[in-house]
């Protein structure tokens, strides 16, 4: 979910991975916020149901909407078949679920992985650490039969968690990567990868609808593109090294002046980050602009100001992005209104951007491994 990633794996891994999931961590970091989440749970259960075209190997698998925050979808592991609620993230390359060993109090609220009662697990003799912006993970590399939907990989390496730290508030049980092998912390084939060398999709290429306000509606699509999610035509563009679901962006302006990414920078395209992404200075220069006042670790706004904020462009690939001030504009459980600019917990040489879900609820996207490029379009 989130970023740059420094990896190296051999017998014991360690892998450092850029990932805002700390921004979904402040929708439960108190007791009413926890309390409401978890009575949204269980009056919204999850029914909702896959999707496969016939006559083509589109597969369409929903996902579903908490808060507008994040969206989950269902996977089953192992035979037979345990369900999970994973997190599906082009910022990172690898699933992990946590497992039943797992000995910190984390795990058990979430769905933990029963090796023994799965007849295809394999374990390995590998051992890894992620470090993510929220916490930390380490465990075991496995292997098991994972299901999306009708999708089958088999033999499918992926890491169950022994101990998790910084993850007490997040509601899903695991991440499903889907960048490029090579960000992978495991030195394995992602489940794209996988599939895609299986023969199980037509295409290299999946792609996202993010439903705004609605539980439902929400999908990712596998092995080609459904046309009614989106209007117009998509704008293609290329990332900039194969590797990363990055692109090169122009700039980002307000009101006609250029107010970030005056040279042109770098972003990330990150269904896995819930909000947009920048340095600190800038970040704070488009609080100030749009009048917003820091409330914690958030930044306000009158709710009844909404309407009339300033719409902000982001220029890639020299074609405009608009996003509206009521799509960069969150209201909690509390009816506070509060930004979803924050800045980035790093400190690169150079300026970099990441357009989680604020953005790409607005704009359907494709991610193109066969060409290396990533398609954005006005959703419906």
């Amino acid at each position: 979910m989130k970023w740059l990633v420094l990896l190296a794996l051999v017998a014991f891994s360690e892998c450092i991975v850029k990932i805002p999931l700390r921004r979904v961590k402040t929708m439960s970091n108190t007791a009413s916020g926890k309390n409401m989440l978890n009575n949204f749970l269980k009056e919204h259960p999850y029914r909702l149901s896959q999707i496969s075209f016939r006559g083509s190997n589109l597969t369409t698998h929903p996902l579903r909407n908490i808060w507008d925050l994040l969206y989950l979808g269902k996977i089953t592991i192992g035979t037979p078949p345990q369900e999970f609620q994973v997190l599906f993230d082009t910022g990172s390359s690898d699933l992990w679920v946590p497992s039943l060993l797992c000995n910190s109090s984390t795990c058990s609220k979430h769905v933990m992985f029963r090796h023994r009662l799965s007849s295809t697990y394999r374990l390995t003799n590998k051992t890894f650490t992620i470090f993510y912006g929220v916490g930390i993970i380490e465990g075991v590399v496995v292997h098991d039969t994972v299901r999306i939907g009708d999708l089958v990989s088999t033999d499918q390496t992926f890491g169950l968690s022994i101990a998790e730290s910084g993850f007490e508030n997040i509601t899903f049980d695991g991440i499903l990567g889907l960048s490029y092998p090579k960000t992978s912390c495991f030195g394995a084939i992602p489940i794209f990868d996988k599939l895609k060398n299986q023969g199980a999709i037509s295409e290299p290429v999946f792609a996202f609808y993010l439903s705004k306000d609605k539980q439902e509606g929400s999908v990712v699509m596998f092995g080609g593109v459904d046309h009614r999610y989106y209007k117009g035509e998509l704008n293609w563009v290329p990332v900039i090294q194969a590797g990363a679901w990055s692109v090169h962006m122009n700039r980002i302006s307000m009101k006609r002046y250029v107010i970030a990414c005056s040279l042109g920078c770098q972003a990330f395209v990150d269904t896995g980050t819930s909000h947009i992404i920048g340095p600190r200075r800038l970040i704070n220069n488009i609080q100030k602009l749009i009048g917003a006042k820091p409330r914690g670790s958030q930044y306000c706004v009158s709710c009844s100001a909404v309407n009339t904020l300033p719409s902000i462009i982001f220029t890639i690939n020299s074609i405009n992005y608009t996003v509206p001030g009521g799509a960069y504009i969150i209201k909690n459980p509390r009816g506070r209104c509060y930004t979803t600019f924050k800045e980035n917990q790093w400190s690169p040489s150079t300026e970099i951007w990441i357009l989680g879900d604020v953005f790409l609820r607005l704009y359907f996207s494709v991610f193109d491994r066969g060409h290396d490029r990533i398609g954005l379009a006005r959703a419906v």
